[in-house]
Parts: C-alpha cells; sequence; structure tokens
C-alpha cells in the first residue's frame, strides 16, 4: 500500500473515491468547500435528508454522476473541543470499510492541523492499512481482494509527514504478522513451525536467534516450563530472538506466552472455554514476534530488545502433567499445580527467570492469560500490572497513542495468600475472586526485584468476533503498535 501526502487543494484532486471528515457544527464550511464538486443546494439536501451532522460515528455516501469524483464518504468526528486522535483513527476505518473493494486509489481529507502532523500521519495511515488486511492463506481458491493500493492525504504539507508516512508499513507488517500467527490453526502452527517462523525473521532482518531444545531447556532447569510441554507429542521450543542497534543505551526484554494450543489438560476445557479457540493461546507470542519484525525494519537507536517465546502445547497423554503434581522452576522455587489449566504461568515463570539472567532495564510480558482478566475489563482492554509507575505510565502512553485500550490493576500484596500452598512453595491458581492479580502475582514471584517489569493480560484484546475499528473479525495483533511506541520513546 502507497501512501503519499499531497499539498493541494480538494478541488484540484485527481482521485475517484474520497474520504472527508467533518466536525460538529462546520457543515457550511464543508457544503462551501465541495461547491465546486456537488452542487451546494444537493449537499446541503443530502446533508439534511441524513440528519448528517458530524457527529462521531455518522456517516453519509454520496454517489456522483459528473465529475472526476465518484464517491464521497462523509464522516462524523464530533465537537471541535472533544476531539481525539483516536476519533481520526476510528473514522479513517470506518470509512475504509465502506470503500474497500471499490477502488484501488483512495484520497482522505482530515483537519490534519488539529493534531501534530506525524501523529496524525501515523494514525490514519495505519487504520486504512490495518482495516484493510484480509487473510486468505487457507481458502482453497483465494481470490485476490480488490484492496486499496494507494493513499493520498490531501491537504498536507509533504516533507513533515515523508518520516511518519516512512514507519506506516513497517509497524502494519507488523501487526499483520501477529494477526497471521495468531490466525493460524494449530496443526499448521506447532511450537517447531513458530520456532520457524522466529528463525525466517532473524534472517530476513539480521537478527541475533538462539532455540533450545528440550535437553538445553533441562539443562536450564525449567520445570515448570517442560512440565507442560511434556503431555504433547511435539516437542517444546524456547526461542530467543535480538535486535541490536550500533549504540545501545538500553537493554529490554519482551516475553510472549507461546501456546500454540491449549486442551487445558487434565482439567480440560469444557463448555462456555470456547476449546476450538485455544489456537489463540499463543497470542502473547505472535504481539512479541510482530514486534520484532517492525523493530527490526524500523531499526530503533539505543535500544536493544530481545523477543523470548517459550513455545509448547498443553495437551493430554500419559505423560502430562497431573493435577496435584509438584514441579520445580528454574529459580528452584516449587509450585503445587492445582490447575492444569493454569499452563501458561508455567511457562512464563521459566521464561522470567531466563530473562532476568540477561539483565535487562526492563522486562515486559504479554500473555492471555485469565479469563478473570476478561470479565473485569472486557474485550477491547488489556490489564496491566506492574508495581514500577514510570513504566505503567510509558505503557500506557504508548498504548494511547495506538489507540490500544489498556488499564493498570492493583498488585495487592495481601492477595499473595491465595498462592500459597500447605506442601510446596506455591500453588498455581488462587481463588476465583481475583484470579487475574493472583496470576500477576504468581509471576511476580519469578522477577528479580530490581529489574523494572510488567505484565500485560491480553485474553480480551487478542481476539475480537465482529469487525471492530481497525480490525476485521478474528485475530487483532493487539499490542505490536503499543510496544512500538514504548520502544521509540526508549530509544528517543
Amino acid at each position: 500500500m502507497q501512501i503519499s501526502a499531497v499539498s493541494i487543494e480538494i478541488k484540484d484532486w485527481s482521485g475517484s473515491v474520497l474520504l472527508v471528515g467533518v466536525l460538529e457544527n462546520k457543515i457550511e464550511s464543508q457544503i462551501n468547500l465541495f461547491k465546486t464538486i456537488i452542487k451546494d443546494d444537493y449537499l446541503n439536501q443530502r446533508f439534511k435528508e441524513a440528519k448528517f451532522e458530524g457527529k462521531k460515528n455518522q456517516k453519509l455516501s454520496i454517489e456522483l454522476i459528473e465529475g472526476k469524483t465518484k464517491k464521497i464518504v462523509f464522516l462524523g468526528l464530533g465537537k471541535p473541543k472533544d476531539l481525539l486522535i483516536d476519533d481520526l483513527r476510528k473514522a479513517a476505518s470506518l470509512g475504509t470499510r465502506e470503500v474497500f473493494g471499490l477502488e484501488r486509489k483512495l484520497g482522505i481529507f482530515f483537519p490534519w492541523d488539529v493534531f501534530d502532523t506525524s501523529s496524525v500521519v501515523l494514525a490514519v495511515g495505519e487504520a486504512v492499512n490495518l482495516t484493510s488486511i484480509k487473510d486468505l492463506r487457507f481458502k482453497s481458491e483465494p481470490k485476490e481482494s480488490n484492496s486499496i493500493k494507494e493513499i493520498e492525504l490531501i491537504g498536507l504539507e509533504t516533507k513533515p509527514a515523508e518520516l511518519a508516512i516512512a514507519e506506516i508499513e513497517p509497524i502494519c507488517n507488523g501487526v499483520k504478522f501477529a494477526r497471521e500467527l495468531v490466525a493460524a490453526p494449530p496443526n499448521f502452527l506447532t511450537p517447531s513451525q513458530l520456532a520457524q517462523e522466529a528463525k525466517k525473521l532473524a534472517t530476513d532482518y539480521n537478527l541475533d536467534l538462539k532455540i533450545l531444545e528440550q535437553k538445553d531447556c533441562a539443562d536450564e532447569k525449567m520445570g515448570a516450563y517442560l512440565a507442560v510441554a511434556k503431555g504433547s507429542d511435539l516437542e517444546p521450543k524456547f526461542i530467543h530472538l535480538k535486535y541490536s542497534p550500533k549504540t545501545p543505551k538500553k537493554k529490554i526484554i519482551l516475553i510472549g506466552k507461546g501456546l500454540t494450543f491449549d486442551s487445558g489438560g487434565y482439567n480440560l476445557k469444557v463448555g462456555a472455554s470456547q476449546i476450538e479457540k485455544m489456537k489463540y493461546d499463543m497470542g502473547g507470542s505472535a504481539s512479541v514476534l510482530g514486534t520484532a519484525r517492525a523493530i527490526a525494519e524500523l531499526k530503533p537507536n539505543n535500544t536493544e530488545v530481545h523477543f523470548i517465546v517459550a513455545a509448547c502445547e498443553n495437551m493430554i497423554n500419559g505423560s502430562a502433567l497431573h493435577p496435584g503434581d509438584i514441579v520445580k522452576a528454574s529459580n528452584g522455587k516449587t509450585i503445587e499445580v492445582n490447575n492444569t489449566d493454569a499452563e501458561g504461568r508455567l511457562t512464563l515463570a521459566d521464561a522470567l527467570v531466563y530473562a532476568c539472567k540477561l539483565q535487562p532495564d526492563a522486562i515486559v510480558d504479554l500473555a492471555t492469560l485469565t479469563g478473570a482478566c476478561v470479565i473485569a475489563l472486557g474485550d477491547e482492554i488489556a490489564g496491566l500490572w506492574t508495581d514500577n509507575d514510570q513504566l505503567s505510565e510509558q505503557l500506557t502512553r504508548a498504548a494511547g497513542k495506538a489507540g490500544e485500550g489498556i488499564w493498570r490493576m492493583p498488585m495487592q500484596d495481601s492477595y499473595k495468600a491465595g498462592i500459597k500452598s500447605s506442601i510446596a512453595d506455591l500453588q498455581n491458581t488462587g481463588p476465583r475472586a481475583g484470579g487475574s492479580i493472583t496470576a500477576a502475582l504468581f509471576l511476580k514471584e519469578f522477577v528479580n526485584p530490581s529489574i523494572p517489569w510488567a505484565h500485560i493480560d491480553i485474553a480480551g484484546t487478542c481476539w475480537t468476533e465482529k469487525d471492530r475499528d481497525v480490525t476485521p473479525k478474528g485475530a487483532t495483533g493487539y499490542g505490536v503498535r503499543t510496544l512500538i511506541n514504548w520502544i521509540k520513546e526508549l530509544s528517543y
């Protein structure tokens, strides 16, 4: 998808399909602006008939018979004083859905000067790109979608927009990659295949790669991770990618939960647990690897980034983990497994210990960890747990710029009593109440207290059952843009 800024007046634009952002109470100015394209009395009449006032989420499509422009979609942005950059992002997405498949060249005319050029270009460009993505890999006869190939941002100075435009494709490629990993069926995306995808990233983008095989993990004493993996006939793969800039001043680590399929183990998922969708239990790893691809293309300075995934399946065989088993993590802590369906935190425990040994400046993990987080925050907001206020502020700010919902949750120390075991150091689940909090507290037990750490629960946000904003139905790629924004901020 080619995106460019063109500093021309709307009357001089030569394309055929146009998206126009309209502020509430600014209807008259829009009518005057489009007099050269649409007869003002006709446009005024159509606005009145449709009761189009420029309110948020309003949409009005007008087909034109005469002239070079064949279709204009007017999109409401709401009151000027209430306008957020996310309103522009959502409007661009809404307009893209309206014209998708009609035209390969699209013009966009929004009130660009309300926000700084870089932010608004990224928001609108990402919105059109990400809304347009269609995953047809597993169709027997995939038809090439008549997608948008060219976008012109009308009325923008070219030079200030160029840097932001250059970032759009790498960022969207990272999100697309994450979505494809999550959407892939579990008979295709196995732990070995996930490792192959990491290998391809390393080869294509000159990243360092280390794959720890089962024996290597045993040598590292990763008893918690391997206990989960042993229920599957497929061997685990511990993935460690590294991006190294020329002048690293900071070192951060991103960890993604990598359960390529989660049956629940002997605590088998039944009923409303939607076992058929448990291919997306590796959503955290997809976000991390999607970020790896984007960062490798963007090449930020100053920040060395490690990407870690403890990939495996949670299955049932004669060797599988039993409810009641006691396992030992690589930091020596023993864990009573009272629920085999709380397996992600076991794999993350050893991944966190491994990450701490690298002595980073910060660690962030992403995981489809708890249904409790979905109950608390729904499917549009991820939960954030950290004791570090600065890290919390950074990640919240990064998510806000991306238009990805996030909310800081409490790390209530008194809740640690819920994960105490009478026969081991810890048990892997606590009471039903506050389940997402006790999950975060469990992970905290495997993090060096001197290292800033944050846990992001994306159980609700990694998948959507309907088209939502910039995300078509299915895998969302949540977290990629947030992590990119965070790394960019660290790299300044």
